[in-house]
């Protein structure tokens, strides 16, 4: 595709302007289409939707459901994910909470219009999934990077520099717990500090608690099945805004539904936003999305096993290279390792595609702190995935050597 005239681009939005490309796309678009390639880049796991969901779309759509529907989802999914969020909590959730939206991204950028605009700062803990920043900017504001802290038992959030990060500019901070990338988990003391000190500061909490199914260890929530949460320590009307996909639990990452959390009285500045941007999320993939929150708990259990055995094959496989390091993460279906000797792994990414056909995520993609790592998906085929941990570990020790060099 040719470039777009400079006399063109000088015309538009700088902030438009600004937005820097995905690192991992870069190096997903680098890979796609080599044979036999394994691609371990992006979050999502290897099986298609299953029949029982994707039918409930092609009823609705033998069923003509093909009109303009409700701004704020149909009623039936709302209530399904009230009802969803109330057995993760043990409580009732009013439906009026919910709005459905195009992804998880979709919510975000709802989320990120809401609570800043230009001349705005956001607060965001990195390593970060990148679309919080692009969100963030392109929205007119800044996003002020918070590096985290990585040791050896993992990454950690120090909270006394996050007040410091505060400024009179600051409008939200965003907390992705389970994080992604780096499967840090924040522990229930964690939030109940991270929401006073919002609290004082007058400041908007963007929580993806996409991730919350995933943990693995006792102390964060693996007992219980989920992590904890703000919604174990908030009162009814915080300010505070959840992100929800449908992509990861259910395997439906190509379908773009999710939803948006948010206070009932926002209710009318959020079915404006989504008329505005979408004008709603296509009724015949609500209904699936209804059969999925009722119907597929079953599923998400076996994407939660899969994702904890192969975390146990992953990190003992890169260990055993002996030029990995890799703390075992908390929370999500991610490894985010760094290797010896290497501080830049773009170049690697690309290398790995080249040398062991296996697709990664390079660090550099997640912001201040992370361009020494690189992210592996291991909700993956347990088979596959072995496959591709033993291509890794012919090929990293001896790029990294070449990189030292």
């Amino acid at each position: 595709m040719n470039a777009v005239p400079m006399s063109l681009r000088a015309g538009i939005r700088p902030e438009v302007e600004r937005m820097p490309e995905s690192g991992i796309v870069e190096v997903a678009n680098y890979g796609r289409g080599r044979d036999g390639l394994i691609p371990l880049w992006i979050g999502e796991g290897h099986r298609p939707t299953p029949a029982f969901i994707a039918e409930a779309a092609s009823r609705a759509l033998a069923a003509g459901e093909t009109f303009y529907t409700w701004q704020r989802g149909i009623p039936e999914l709302r209530e399904a994910i009230a009802r969803y969020t109330g057995r993760l909590f043990g409580r009732a959730f009013d439906p009026e909470r919910f709005y459905v939206t195009v992804g998880g991204m979709h919510a975000l950028q709802m989320a990120m219009r809401i609570v800043s605009g230009p001349g705005d700062e956001v607060i965001v803990p990195t390593p970060a999934w990148p679309n919080f920043e692009a969100a963030v900017g392109v929205n007119g504001a800044r996003a002020v990077a918070l590096p985290m802290i990585p040791g050896p038992d993992g990454w950690v959030l120090d909270l006394g520099r996050l007040e410091a990060a505060i400024t009179p500019r600051t409008r939200a901070l965003v907390i992705n717990s389970p994080s992604n990338p780096t499967g840090w988990t924040a522990s229930r003391d964690d939030l109940v500090r991270i929401l006073h000190l919002a609290r004082r500061h007058g400041l908007w909490i963007v929580a993806d608690e996409i991730y919350q199914r995933f943990v693995w260890d006792p102390g964060l929530g693996a007992e219980t099945g989920r992590t904890p949460s703000f919604h174990d320590v908030m009162e009814e009307d915080e300010r505070i805004l959840f992100l929800q996909t449908f992509s990861k639990n259910w395997a439906m990452t190509g379908w773009r539904i999710g939803w948006l959390e948010a206070p009932p009285e926002l209710g009318p500045v959020i079915e404006n936003l989504v008329q505005y941007t979408t004008s709603g999320v296509p009724a015949f993939l609500q209904r699936a999305a209804v059969v999925a929150l009722e119907e597929g708990e079953g599923l998400v259990e076996e994407h939660i096993a899969l994702a904890r055995h192969n975390r146990q094959i992953v990190c003992e496989g890169l260990r055993a290279t002996n030029v990995v390091e890799l703390p075992s993460p908390p929370g999500a279906f991610y490894a985010f390792f760094g290797v010896d000797g290497v501080s830049d792994t773009r170049r690697l990414a690309l290398d790995l595609i080249d040398h062991a056909n296996v697709g990664l995520a390079p660090g550099t993609a997640f912001g201040a702190g992370g361009a020494a790592y690189l992210r592996l998906c291991f909700l993956r085929d347990t088979a596959v995935l072995e496959e591709a941990i033993g291509r890794l570990a012919a090929a990293l020790p001896r790029l990294a050597s070449r990189r030292a060099a």
